[in-house]
Order: C-alpha cells, then structure tokens, then sequence
C-alpha cells in the first residue's frame, strides 16, 4: 500500500517593517528632523526618506548629515542616537499605521496556519514597542532587528535566524519587503521574494528582480504564498 505523504510545514512569511507592514514616514521624519537640529541643520523632507532609511537609525542619521553637508566625526553619534531614540520612543506610536489590507491579509494567513515574523534593520526594541502599541504583536512567530543578530539585511543571517526563531522551515518561507536590502536577503537566503512597490524604496522595485510584485496586501492570500514556493521549488531545482 502507498505510503501518503506527509503534509507540508506550515508556510512562514516574514515581513519588513518600515514601508512594508507600517507606514513611519511622518514619524522618521520629524524624529530624524528633531535629531539633526541639534546641529542646527536643516530639515530632510519625505523625498529624502528614500535614500535614507533601510539600514536602522544609525545609518539614516548619518546619511541625513551627509545629506545636509555635515559628515559627522568622532564620537557624535552616540549622542544623536540616543536623541532620536527618545523622541521616536516617546511620541510611539504617533501616524504610523499599518498599510491597507495588511491587518486582513495577515488574519486569512493565520487562519490557515501560517506562521509570520518580521525582519527589520531598525532597532529590536523599537520594533517591538512600536509593533505593541499597534496592539500587532500577537501576530508573529518572531520579531528580529538590526541588533537582534551580530549581522543585519542583507545578510543571509538575518533572515535564517529570523525564520528559526519563528520555528519555520526555509523550504517553506517567503519574505515580503520594499527595498534593495530586502529582496537582496532573500536571495542570499535562498528564498522567494514578494516586493510591494509603496515603501521607501529609491528605486523602482521591479528592477530589484523580486519573485513577485503585489500593489495591495488584498493580493497577498495563501494561493499566492503556496504558488511561488511552488515556482521557487522547481527553478531552484533546474
């Protein structure tokens, strides 16, 4: 008698934060504006946003000063950084609010028993508070950012430490972002990538070759996860 095969895992999607699951621009800005004026320099607006974030609040202060020709030296960013946490902190979760249709989406993959986590190069902590005062935290399997590992997007690591953290299976996880560091982890992980085109990316997100590219979460069901594993499996197999 045949033997049945045994069911597949549980699917894991694993989302970016910033410009994919919530929108923070108005809130980085004005915490990265009120960080900058301590060296009374002039305001970045939401057109620089783009070209700043994606790799956590250390980088986006310093390119921001960069930005605005102050090259930051020596020991300055201690301070700033510790000026942006408290403000960004304090005033959680200020305009951030999820993108339409994500909290829906995220209610039919968990209705199917799909794990999620999210994979973010900003500040665990930050995350974490900022996912909790959205009441979202009872959501996902894990919550990793860009200190939770000793390496961050897009490095491999940090997304297969984020998928075990959640207790998924690689084979059986697809990971959903905005950016070049996002579709680049995926592929350094080894696994599909879905990109939405309404974050924070300085670049179309069709030139960064996701698997897939979704306008609306409406668009993200667990036919569509179960087909591009499925599509992934068999190119990586060629």
């Amino acid at each position: 008698m045949p033997l049945t095969p045994a069911p597949a895992p549980p699917a894991l999607v694993v989302f970016d934060l910033d410009g994919t699951l919530l929108d923070t621009h108005v809130d980085l800005v004005e915490s990265l504006n009120h960080t900058i004026s301590a060296l009374d320099l002039e305001p970045v607006s939401y057109d620089d946003l783009t070209h700043l974030v994606g790799q956590g609040a250390r980088v986006m202060i310093e390119r921001a000063c960069r930005l605005r020709g102050h090259p930051l030296e020596g020991d300055a960013l201690p301070a700033l950084m510790e000026r942006f946490i408290a403000h960004y902190a304090g005033n959680m979760p200020g305009r951030t609010e999820p993108y339409p249709g994500l909290v829906a989406a995220m209610d039919r993959l968990k209705s199917k028993g799909y794990r999620l986590a999210v994979c973010t190069n900003k500040m665990e902590s930050l995350a974490l508070g900022l996912l909790e005062k959205l009441d979202l935290t009872q959501y996902f399997d894990a919550i990793s950012g860009g200190d939770t590992f000793p390496v961050r997007k897009p490095d491999a690591c940090h997304l297969t430490g984020t998928i075990e953290r959640a207790g998924g299976d690689i084979a059986r996880t697809v990971m959903i972002g905005d950016s070049i560091n996002d579709i680049a982890v995926a592929k350094n992980a080894g696994v599909p990538s879905i990109a939405v085109p309404f974050g924070y990316s300085d670049v179309p997100v069709s030139s960064l070759d996701p698997d897939v590219i979704i306008t609306h979460f409406d668009e993200l069901t667990s036919e569509l996860v179960e087909r591009l594993l499925r599509e992934y499996a068999e190119k990586v197999a060629v």
